[in-house]
C-alpha cells in the first residue's frame, strides 16, 4: 500500500438535473400524447408508473457515496452502509455487463464476496485506479454473465 496516499472520495445526490429533465420529457410526452392524440388516460397513467421511482428520488433526495483510504473502504446507499478494511480483501472483481454498467465486488481472504451497491459506485476507471494506488489487486471481467 502506498502509506499517505490522499483519501477518495465519491458521493452522488438522487436529486439531479438530468433526473428533473428526464421526468419532465416523459410527463410532458404523456400529457401531449393525451392532448394532441387523445390518448386514453389510464393507459397513460400505467406508462407513467415505471417513472415512480425516480419520482421518488426526486421527492426523497437519498445520497450514495464510497470512500476509500489507507485503512478501510466505506460506502453508504440510502440507509445502507457498510465497511471493509482493506487488509480484509484479497482482491477486487470489476464486472463489466452487457448493458455496460459495472459492478464491483469485494472478493475477501476467506473466500465471502461481498457487492458494492451500485449507486454507491464512482466511474469505474477512477475507483480501479484509487484502489491499485493501495495496493489492492483488481480484476476485470468484461460481459459476463453473473
Amino acid at each position: 500500500m502506498s502509506p499517505g496516499a490522499a483519501a477518495y472520495s465519491f458521493s452522488r445526490r438522487g436529486r439531479t438535473p438530468r433526473l428533473l429533465g428526464v421526468l419532465i420529457c416523459v410527463y410532458g410526452a404523456l400529457l401531449a400524447a393525451i392532448i394532441f392524440y387523445n390518448a386514453a388516460r389510464w393507459l397513460m397513467a400505467l406508462l407513467a408508473l415505471p417513472t415512480l421511482p425516480a419520482l421518488y428520488d426526486l421527492y426523497a433526495d437519498p445520497t450514495a457515496g464510497l470512500r476509500l483510504d489507507d485503512a478501510a473502504i466505506r460506502w453508504h446507499s440510502g440507509r445502507r452502509h457498510g465497511e471493509l478494511a482493506l487488509d480484509e480483501i484479497d482482491h477486487m472483481r470489476l464486472d463489466t455487463r452487457w448493458d455496460l454498467s459495472v459492478r464491483a465486488t469485494a472478493v475477501l481472504r476467506s473466500g465471502r464476496r461481498i457487492r458494492l451497491p451500485d449507486e454507491s459506485l464512482p466511474p469505474h476507471r477512477a475507483l480501479e485506479a484509487a484502489l491499485m494506488a493501495r495496493g489492492l489487486r483488481v480484476e476485470r471481467h468484461h460481459f459476463t454473465q453473473l
